[in-house]
């Protein structure tokens, strides 16, 4: 059995009677301030024990989104209607894909930029419409409206349909033949003198620019179906109607507008009644856009290669005035990948406090085209995109933000005026970590400023003991 003196004789820390020390003013002074500054650098070390340190590199971008990136948006053309609004993709690589719809939604909006109703639903696009290439017609079928009279034939027939055209016109050219031999045969079946119950009617847009304008005309041909009793105007001066989207011959247009016309009894004063045309199905025939404006916001997804996102008036079977076509808009939101939650955000700052200041930088912005620079101004915007990926240190969850550069110009051009959204992401992306320090680490330190400053300590109060005895040695010697 090993004795309690034995165990005793390993002792590093051996004492000193307390009789056997001396205590002495510089001493206690030394250890006041040795305690404060034990104190002072163990706060240091555990503060930066606290702080998440981080590390960046730059490597080839292994992205875990695939080979797609999401570009989500919400903007707002004041002067751009929504039935002829049209997002569209294209890239380097070939992909050209026109008037996305699925993820897209739209709104009409006044020149204040708020929804002047619920979502425009704008249809899946017609192609091949069918026009009357063999009618041969010359005379006039229906009657010119004017601003004059224009208000005057909305409320004296229940079904008023008007053809908004333009002379210079290819489709209005091809629509007109059909038009009026169409409107020749409702009159005579449907005399507005003795049954009144429908007119075809027409209003050259280059004559009365204001009448168009204030029906919100922006491609020709534009027909629309006015209903007495429902077209009611509001504060605005609006016209709750429709629109046609329908085959262009005359036998269509004839059995469209006999369909209008067949609920409505003659001579009754009640006409507002739900058409019942089967003509082509719900494509044909449409609500017709209440302001000239349009909202925009969805988001579609494209390959990560360099490539445009185009929003412009587009349409198969209408012109469009490129003079008249004014594409300023304001940008509510435009960013790359899928949205942070705010919390999430909140920490990614917290640890990278520049993070994510750039991946909105177009948020809020307005680019107004004010007519300075005259007609025909497309809007461009030039965006390089950098993807940055933070792995946090104790969950290593992976968080995904793309951050993308600016830089906007208005154009002239020869075509109809577009906005267009140029973006090309770096191949490289941005890699932070998050470094955590260990806490044995942490421990180490700390016994290492103990053990120091108490060294440190000793090793000057024995200097200045040491000190003071010699000094107080010679002055004993000179006394004597």
């Amino acid at each position: 059995m090993i004795s309690t003196g034995k165990i005793k004789s390993v002792d590093f820390y051996r004492k000193i009677p307390r009789d056997l020390t001396e205590a002495s003013l510089s001493g206690a002074g030394l250890s006041i301030i040795a305690a404060l500054a034990m104190m002072f650098l163990f706060g240091m070390e555990l503060n930066n024990y606290l702080t998440v340190s981080t590390s960046t590199s730059v490597i080839v971008d292994k992205s875990s989104d695939g080979d797609f990136l999401r570009i989500e948006f919400n903007v707002s053309f004041p002067a751009l209607s929504c039935e002829f609004a049209s997002v569209d993709v294209s890239d380097v690589l070939g992909t050209n894909r026109l008037n996305i719809t699925k993820t897209i939604r739209k709104f009409s909006i006044g020149t204040d930029l708020r929804p002047t109703g619920s979502e425009f639903r704008s249809g899946p696009v017609l192609h091949n419409i069918k026009h009357g290439d063999g009618d041969e017609y010359s005379g006039d079928g229906s009657i010119s409206l004017t601003a004059q009279n224009f208000e005057k034939f909305t409320h004296q027939h229940p079904i008023l349909i008007v053809n908004f055209y333009a002379p210079w016109c290819y489709w209005s050219n091809r629509l007109k033949p059909s038009w009026e031999k169409a409107a020749k045969i409702i009159r005579e079946r449907y005399d507005p003198e003795i049954d009144g119950r429908i007119l075809m009617a027409k209003v050259d847009c280059t004559e009365e620019v204001d009448l168009c304008r204030r029906n919100h005309i922006q491609g020709y041909p534009s027909i629309r179906i006015f209903r007495k009793g429902s077209d009611v105007r509001d504060e605005h001066g609006h016209h709750e109607h429709e629109s046609y989207y329908g085959d262009r011959d005359t036998d269509s247009l004839v059995k469209t507008m006999e369909a209008l016309v067949a609920p409505i009894p003659v001579e009754s004063d009640k006409h507002s009644l739900e058409d019942k045309s089967d003509n082509r199905g719900e494509n044909a025939k449409r609500p017709a856009p209440l302001t000239g404006g349009c909202r925009i916001e969805g988001y579609v997804r494209v390959k990560k290669v360099p490539g445009n996102l185009v929003i412009s008036a587009h349409s198969g079977a209408h012109s469009f005035d490129a003079s008249q076509m004014n594409m300023s808009h304001v940008i509510s939101h435009f960013s790359f990948g899928r949205m942070i939650a705010p919390k999430v955000m909140s920490d990614v700052k917290r640890l990278v406090p520049y993070l994510g200041g750039s991946h909105d930088r177009l948020n809020g912005r307005s680019f107004i085209n004010h007519r300075e620079l005259g007609a025909n101004v497309t809007i461009e915007h030039y965006l390089q995109i950098v993807k940055s990926e933070v792995i946090t240190g104790r969950s290593h969850k992976l968080i995904e933000e793309y951050e993308y550069t600016a830089h906007s110009s208005l154009v002239q051009s020869l075509q109809v005026p577009v906005a267009k959204f140029h973006f090309e992401l770096s191949p490289m992306q941005v890699l932070i970590t998050e470094n955590r320090k260990s806490f044995s680490h942490f421990i180490t330190n700390v016994c290492a400023i103990i053990g120091g400053v108490f060294t440190v300590a000793g090793i000057m109060d024995s200097i200045l003991h040491n000190t003071i005895r010699m000094m107080r040695k010679i002055e004993l010697g000179k006394n004597f």
